[in-house]
């Protein structure tokens, strides 16, 4: 007997959305990647108040969590809207920063090893792991296949992009 996933898929609309694919085509700009970014603290509270269910990006189908992390130098609890991609029973996060030249800050947390947990329905103590080689390279193969603009954001940097496999605690 297997045990029921510990993360629920709760998504906004479906991945066959007619909004799906201009959306992805617009985030995968320079625009679009601003846009997104500077929509971040509106998506944060909408998928805050709302427990997963709606983001700001529209009903598109995304895969979206909130990933909550402790601050490895203030201590302090940080909230950041991601995308998520699934291999049951886990989920995993990748710190794309829109192909941003920095990783984002919330990775440095997560190396930190502090508490940390993810919002998608209900708040879920997880642990994280840095994975890499072929887990790593499948990994992102699904987040491109899942939504294309990661393949935009590799292009964007030299660096190699974090993937966290979040696993229930």
């Amino acid at each position: 007997m297997t045990s029921p996933q510990p993360f629920p898929d709760v998504r906004w609309g479906a991945e066959s959305s007619v909004l799906r694919a201009p959306m992805v085509k617009f985030a995968s700009t320079a625009a679009g990647s601003a846009t997104i970014k500077a929509l971040a603290p509106l998506d944060r509270w909408v998928l805050g108040k709302t427990r997963g269910r709606f983001t700001a990006l529209g009903p598109i189908g995304a895969p979206t969590l909130l990933l909550a992390t402790t601050g490895a130098k203030s201590g302090a609890r940080r909230v950041q809207p991601l995308l998520y991609y699934r291999e049951d029973p886990d989920i995993f996060v990748i710190g794309s920063n829109f192909g941003g030249d920095r990783h984002p800050a919330w990775t440095y947390n997560l190396l930190a090893g502090g508490p940390a947990s993810v919002i998608i329905g209900d708040e879920i103590p997880v642990t994280a792991t840095l994975i890499d080689g072929a887990d790593r390279e499948r990994v992102l193969a699904g987040f491109i296949e899942s939504m294309a603009v990661y393949q935009t954001y590799l292009g964007r940097t030299d660096r190699e992009l974090r993937i966290f496999r979040l696993t229930a605690a």
